[in-house]
């Protein structure tokens, strides 16, 4: 989650396979421009090797504000020194998340179907059910009315 404020706050989520890049235009000079953000791990049968990710915050004309290399978590605040569009360029290393996701899709969906087919089969045991209580209670009441009375 990255958090940029000028006088309110704005959110983004989103996830990064690879590189992501988004801009944020500065209305003023001086503005104090917050950014935080955090990587959640996914636990998976996929070897990690690290977690972290590389944040590179850039200016208007190109140059680098700030660096994180390989942090899960950062937090941290600049000022803007001239208005205009910043560049907010996140370099990520983790190439197996796509991965990750295209596998936890396919497990999603075949849990769904298991899900499925076990509704289909309660619901066929229920009616199954119903019908024997049904046959029970008329064979019950059949043979109560057949026998002679004292």
């Amino acid at each position: 989650m990255m958090t940029v404020s000028l006088n309110a706050v704005f959110g983004i989520r989103f996830t990064i396979t690879k590189e992501e890049c988004f801009s944020h235009d500065v209305k003023y000079e001086g503005d104090t421009i917050h950014v935080s953000f955090v990587v959640i791990k996914v636990n998976s049968g996929w070897p990690s090797t690290h977690e972290g990710v590389d944040l590179v915050v850039k200016g208007p004309s190109g140059d680098q504000i700030h660096v994180t290399r390989d942090r899960i978590s950062e937090k941290f605040s600049f000022l803007a020194n001239k208005k205009g569009e910043a560049l907010f360029n996140i370099q990520f290393e983790q190439h197996w998340l796509e991965v990750l996701a295209d596998r936890q899709s396919t497990v999603n969906e075949g849990m769904s179907q298991k899900a499925v087919h076990k509704a289909l089969y309660e619901a066929a045991a229920l009616i199954g059910a119903s019908l024997l209580q049904v046959f029970l209670l008329r064979r019950l009441f059949d043979w109560k009315l057949a026998m002679p009375r004292v």
